[in-house]
């Protein structure tokens, strides 16, 4: 309904807690917004796993006490899903879990492994039997054929064998480890909560679990924990850091720190570096609710213009609504978005939202503020035109069905039927943003924008998706 790039997943773990599944649960909560379709827990109390995963959101799938006193243990792994990768169905949903010669492991990654399919045709040639279709499941195959004696040894040698994009979290029933790729495409933290260590995606589950933010693991890096605590590796070849950006304009939630920075923070810089290069006289500054916020403030602060709260969000709209009837299709953004004709009438307002991808959402929205009697509507974008789909774990349109792939902004413009339309641009983004110290300027993957595609995948047809989605 939403015409917006889909969310890819969300990880947690924690080991060496007494309520290790409950605080999974609530790392989950807080982690939702990066995954609606399916969510998982497994536990281990030391002797086996236990797993409980469902189709659905957090609070739906995990609603019965009982859940959890079948999740016994003080170390627990956790999964929120959007099929990037295989089918939306109950065999893909994570964390995997599997019993093998070993003993027994579960797997949660966010991420994509351009190379996932390719792997796994040999491993079936080669006799292996897979219960998914998702990339995940190769992690495995290749963990239980590796030959090192050491689990972090036996994980490292089965991920030098993909390519791709994977912050994962894995347990056995004595140990838990946390890897993050070469390239940090996707975001991975870590913290503690009293003795206890804990990963996960984003920084906002350890605000609500009351752990301590101790660092970001390190592209490349793999720590170990055990009953003797932690110990970090970097194991693989080392590779330029290109973490997305794409995390900064929409997908984080704006209360996590990401790749060093403060998510909220970077974007109000967007919009004032939006500000900067495309201002224009008006009466108020709008934001599209709520990815839209942040720029919109940042905006009107370096533009001077008001900020006003002129479209109103039904928060009771889930993004996977489903619209009955092809008669009443016309009424879906309507249903999640309403103007307040009060700020909006005989005014010049500037619409700030983070990004356009078909332009039907937009045009829209477009619509509404000009039924609500908006003089002027401008249109700002907090972001380059996106131009180029994803391979590194988000699911994006088809390069055919990105607007901005095939026409001019002047041409999306009169598309959507704003009087002018401003994107920002890729070098004032990555000013915005900001690096770490001692990094070269390219260093985000902003291939959505530019086509310049980190780590290399298979000759594509030029509307493919690797066959992910």
């Amino acid at each position: 309904m939403i015409d917006k790039f889909k969310d890819e997943c969300g990880v947690f773990g924690i080991f060496g807690h007494p309520e290790a599944a409950n605080l999974t649960y609530l790392g989950l909560y807080a982690l939702q917004h990066r995954g609606q379709e399916s969510c998982g827990i497994v536990s281990s109390d030391g002797q086996s796993l236990r797993a409980y995963r469902g189709m659905g959101l957090v609070a739906d799938v995990f609603k019965k006490d009982a859940i959890f006193e079948n999740l016994p243990g003080r170390s627990a792994i956790g999964h929120v899903r959007y099929s990037t990768t295989g089918s939306s169905d109950f065999k893909n949903v994570q964390p995997i879990m599997v019993d093998y010669a070993r003993g027994s492991i579960a797997v949660a990654h966010n991420g994509n492994l351009v190379n996932s399919q390719d792997i796994r045709n040999k491993l079936e040639q080669d006799g292996s039997i897979f219960s998914t279709t998702s990339d995940t499941e190769v992690i495995i195959h290749l963990m239980a054929k590796a030959q090192s004696d050491s689990l972090a040894d036996r994980a490292v040698e089965a991920l030098q064998s993909v390519k791709g994009a994977y912050s994962a979290v894995l347990l056995t029933e004595t140990r838990m480890v946390a890897v993050r790729d070469p390239n940090g495409f996707r975001p991975l933290a870590l913290g503690k909560l009293n003795e206890a260590y804990v990963v996960a995606s984003e920084t906002c589950a350890f605000d609500l679990i009351e752990a301590q933010f101790i660092r970001e693991i390190e592209p490349g890096e793999l720590v170990m924990i055990d009953k003797n605590g932690l110990k970090s590796f970097k194991p693989f070849k080392q590779a330029a850091p290109s973490p997305c950006i794409f995390e900064f304009i929409y997908f984080a939630r704006p209360d996590s720190t990401i790749f060093g920075k403060q998510v909220y923070g970077v974007r109000k810089e967007f919009g004032r570096q939006l500000a900067r290069e495309h201002s224009v006289e008006a009466d108020l500054v709008i934001p599209v609710p709520d990815s839209g916020v942040p720029a919109a403030i940042g905006y009107a602060e370096e533009s001077g213009i008001p900020f006003q709260t002129g479209l109103i969000r039904n928060h009771y709209v889930g993004r996977t609504f489903i619209e009955p009837q092809q008669s009443i299709r016309h009424f879906g953004v309507k249903l999640k978005l309403n103007p307040v004709r009060e700020i909006i009438e005989g005014k010049r307002v500037i619409v700030v939202d983070d990004s356009i991808v078909r332009g039907t959402t937009a045009r829209k929205i477009i619509k509404m503020i000009r039924q609500a009697g908006a003089r002027e509507v401008h249109v700002r974008i907090s972001s380059p035109p996106t131009s180029f789909p994803c391979y590194y774990g988000i699911d994006t349109p088809t390069r055919k069905e990105l607007i901005s792939s095939s026409h001019t902004i002047e041409e999306i413009n009169r598309y959507i039927t704003s009087d002018t339309l401003g994107y920002l641009s890729r070098s004032g983004m990555c000013a915005a943003a900001g690096v770490p110290d001692a990094t070269p300027a390219g260093y985000y993957c902003d291939a959505c924008f530019s086509g310049e595609y980190p780590v290399k995948f298979p000759r594509l047809k030029a509307d493919s998706q690797l066959g992910l989605f």
